[in-house]
């Protein structure tokens, strides 16, 4: 799924960026890109993962259109960090099939595992259509639900070790244990700050229009905390259940439910928040193929959240066997779809803001240089 003609677009937009410099205080796109004389697929690849497509570089460009030399950055890596789901996926064949048809199949095998598992709990003889003592438990088990999502969690963890392993390869980059720590964690709080989301002034993006705002950024913020609510959420949940002996259901005031509702609240607010600025944003900035997977892992998690907190609303109603099927087949879905899209994106870019951290650190190319060595990295400096 690799486009060449989005690859020579991206080193001729680089190397005339790379000429006028301009835009070299925006953000780690633009530094990096000093510290080369030619660009190649792979310092491509880590520089559009720098990319936050925050705008402010199309804004700000001389160069942009209707002039004849025609750069728009953003767009150009937009592409392809959509490429890089692809080229980097692992089975590759489940890459290309999400990239091409992200959202539908994404929708799709929700439904169709929804489906699946009314038509299992009706084959086993559950009380379908009727409340239980156990809410959602007496209509699948609970160590039906751990086998079923045991299994899906072990591909997920493969697949997206596999694709993180090769965009690791790709980036040139030593072991993981011989880094520098102080690089490492430089380049994880830039991530988790989301600092390249100000648009180089502190003002925020310039995105969904030329006026600086810093909405995008509070709206990650929210995505990526609820989600990580949601995963203490289960995590606290298997220690009480396996650890404490204190089996679910639990009530309103237990910990895991507090954290599964502020969560799953951040995952309402953060995802519906991205997808009305996308679709309000220029169209010049977000590139020809900005759907696709991106659109996709953030519907995923708004219905993900909301069949969730509907579940536990009339988990105590004869609507609890449909409801539960259809939540359960959402949560199958997205993590399904986790290796082929934005979620292993976030793995991209924080192995990309690691690297930018060892090359300011050193003054020097690492990514897309072959032969770099970790001795050659020691040296310096």
């Amino acid at each position: 799924m690799r486009s060449t003609s989005n690859v020579d677009e991206a080193a001729r937009v680089m190397t005339i960026c790379n000429a006028c410099r301009y835009c070299e205080g925006h953000c780690a796109v633009f530094q990096a890109m000093e510290l080369r004389l030619e660009f190649n697929t792979e310092n491509l690849d880590y520089l559009a993962n720098l990319c936050h497509n925050c705008g402010s570089c199309y804004h700000n460009c001389q160069y942009a259109p209707p002039h004849e030399f025609n750069l728009n950055v953003a767009a150009v890596f937009a592409e392809l960090r959509q490429e890089n789901y692809a080229a980097y996926a692992w089975p590759a064949p489940l890459g290309r099939l999400f990239a091409r048809n992200g959202l539908w199949v994404s929708i799709v095998t929700a439904l169709m595992l929804g489906l699946f598992l009314a038509g299992g709990a009706l084959l086993t003889g559950a009380d379908f259509f009727s409340a239980h003592p156990n809410q959602f438990y007496g209509v699948i088990s609970h160590n039906v639900l751990v086998t079923l999502f045991g299994s899906v969690g072990l591909f997920v963890i493969l697949a997206l070790s596999l694709s993180i392993r090769k965009f690791w390869r790709a980036m040139s980059l030593p072991s993981p244990f011989s880094l520098d720590w102080s690089s490492v964690r430089t380049g994880v709080k830039a991530a988790l700050s989301l600092k390249y989301l100000d648009g180089g002034n502190g003002q925020g993006c310039s995105y969904p229009s030329e006026k600086p705002s810093m909405l995008r950024r509070w709206f990650h913020q929210a995505t990526f905390w609820g989600f990580m609510l949601c995963f203490a959420a289960t995590s606290v949940a298997t220690v009480m259940h396996y650890g404490l002996e204190l089996p679910a259901p639990y009530g309103y005031i237990s910990l895991p439910k507090l954290l599964g509702i502020v969560g799953g609240l951040g995952l309402l607010v953060g995802p519906i928040g991205l997808l009305l600025l996308k679709r309000q944003a220029d169209p010049a900035i977000k590139g020809r193929s900005n759907g696709g997977m991106d659109v996709s892992f953030l519907v995923l998690l708004f219905a993900t959240s909301a069949t969730g907190l509907g579940l536990m609303l009339i988990s105590k109603t004869s609507y609890v066997g449909p409801a539960l099927c259809l939540h359960l087949g959402f949560v199958m879905a997205l993590f399904l779809s986790m290796p082929y899209g934005k979620f292993i994106h976030g793995f991209y870019r924080l192995i990309a803001l690691v690297a930018f951290a060892i090359e300011q650190q050193n003054n020097k190319a690492v990514v897309g240089v072959q032969e770099t060595t970790l001795i050659e990295l020691k040296s310096v400096g």
